[in-house]
């Protein structure tokens, strides 16, 4: 891949090739083997392109999400050496060994209701967004039918970021997710990446898709990936 890869986090790290229900997604895309590779020592992150607008794309905080994170592989191959308007970070594999054991949870914790906790993944994703000076964020996942939310849908609020809102607009106008907006980041789930995000000045939105746990159900794939696609297409990156 032409890209730059650094592991984020050491703690991370699993062979997400022993998850057979991801595996199984991945013999029809090109598996990326330097990014399975990567996730085994950690949380990989791959740049593409330079100079401004900075955007982050990350999947995998709940690892047992599937969907999104076989839409990573679709979107990289589609990064790969493109003219890119602006530098693309993506966290595919947030949690390589939550996606390994296909759990939602990490060393007994959900990760998205962490993010303000030291030493948690998310909040090291959060911490990096900082560093790196990310204008905006999109954090993708899947919703299991018939749970919460159970629909595809994008996540945003209105304060302090109402970028955050526009961005959810212009996806759910392209993609007919729905848009499920808070007035301020935070009130509804507590620690989660999306609002940390928000609430650090970073506009951020969490886009979720149709999928039971573990699973890879018919069409949540490509739905993820125009997701993904039209946050890209937000920013006219590509």
């Amino acid at each position: 891949m032409d890209c730059e890869v650094i592991t984020i986090a050491q703690d991370t790290g699993g062979d997400i090739s022993l998850n057979q229900e991801l595996m199984e997604e991945l013999t029809q895309v090109s598996i990326g083997k330097p990014l399975i590779d990567s996730a085994l020592t950690g949380t990989p992150l791959l740049k593409f392109g330079s100079g401004p607008p900075h955007i982050l794309l990350c999947a995998g905080i709940h690892g047992n999400e599937l969907p999104p994170q076989v839409a990573f592989f679709k979107l990289l191959n589609q990064l790969d050496g493109k003219k890119i308007k602006g530098t693309v970070y993506t966290i595919p594999i947030a949690i390589p060994y939550a996606t390994m054991k296909n759990s939602r949870r990490f060393n007994g914790w959900d990760m998205n209701r962490k993010t303000f906790k030291e030493g948690c993944i998310s909040n090291t994703i959060l911490k990096t967004a900082q560093k790196l000076k990310i204008q905006a964020a999109a954090d993708f996942h899947s919703t299991q039918p018939q749970s919460n939310p159970g629909i595809e849908s994008v996540f945003c609020s209105k304060k302090p970021c109402y970028e955050s809102f526009k961005i959810a607009s212009h996806i759910t106008h392209q993609t007919s997710s729905k848009v499920i907006s808070q007035e301020r980041a935070g009130t509804l789930y507590g620690g989660a990446l999306e609002d940390e995000l928000n609430i650090s000045g970073i506009p951020a939105v969490t886009c979720e898709v149709v999928s039971r746990n573990g699973k890879v159900d018919s069409g949540s794939v490509e739905r993820s990936f125009m997701q993904m696609k039209s946050f890209l297409d937000y920013f006219n990156m590509i």
